[in-house]
């Protein structure tokens, strides 16, 4: 019999793999056939894909970071939160359906909303694309968006997808579009962070809107506690 970690993995890994279209009222987009370079052209909602001027993903390169020292600590104060797993077309992603804590900035909370993965990474470290990237998506009351994104590299089983283990698997089996998975432990993600990569960019998904702030959490190149990309 299969290990669950085994199952864990080919039920995500089949369920990411099967995202390539998404739907959205009446306009599909996906990564193959109307691929990213073609959102633009979709809807006028979605014209920002096209001629937006900081979009999301970029590669991170050695060579256009810089240390700031002065930036402060990334706090994120997240609680335990009931929550439902859902394939989104594009993406899996935990909805969370009551409060799941907060990031904050510059004195400004931003609610945890929803967190989704993304297989291959969408972000690249000098090229170098990552097996699994997650995005934790945050909204302040005036509807401004904080991103976090975590790069995985293959290892252990993370504790925070294996919570999940049971939903993913009914997701890839029944086909279902979304499994109730009662209360989400947020444990993992409750630290401060000293080290990561800040920059201004946008949705990586239509309508690719902009202003949005990116926090990729990370050690390379780090030599003091964080980095700001130019």
């Amino acid at each position: 019999m299969a290990s669950p970690e085994l199952l864990l993995a080919l039920g995500f890994a089949t369920l990411l793999a099967s995202n390539a279209i998404a739907h959205t009222g009446q306009i599909w987009f996906g990564y193959k056939g109307n691929a990213p370079a073609n959102w633009g052209k979709l809807s006028p909602d979605y014209k920002t894909c096209s001629i937006g001027t900081h979009q999301s993903p970029i590669n991170i390169a050695k060579d256009d970071v810089s240390l700031q020292n002065k930036l402060h600590d990334l706090h994120r104060q997240y609680v335990d939160a009931n929550a439902t797993v859902v394939n989104n077309g594009f993406n899996i992603m935990v909805r969370f359906i009551q409060n799941a804590g907060y990031m904050s900035q510059d004195g400004k909370h931003y609610r945890l909303e929803q967190l989704h993965w993304h297989t291959p990474s969408e972000h690249t470290f000098n090229m170098k694309r990552f097996p699994l990237e997650i995005h934790l998506v945050h909204k302040s009351d005036d509807d401004k968006i904080i991103v976090v994104a975590i790069l995985y590299e293959y290892g252990n089983i993370d504790p925070f997808i294996y919570q999940l283990k049971d939903a993913i698997i009914e997701l890839a089996e029944k086909n279902n579009s979304n499994v109730s998975v009662g209360l989400v432990k947020t444990k993992s993600f409750r630290r401060h962070t000293r080290k990561f990569f800040k920059y201004i960019g946008s949705l990586t998904t239509p309508p690719c809107t902009e202003n949005v702030t990116w926090y990729i959490l990370g050690k390379a190149w780090c030599d003091g506690p964080m980095v700001r990309l130019n």
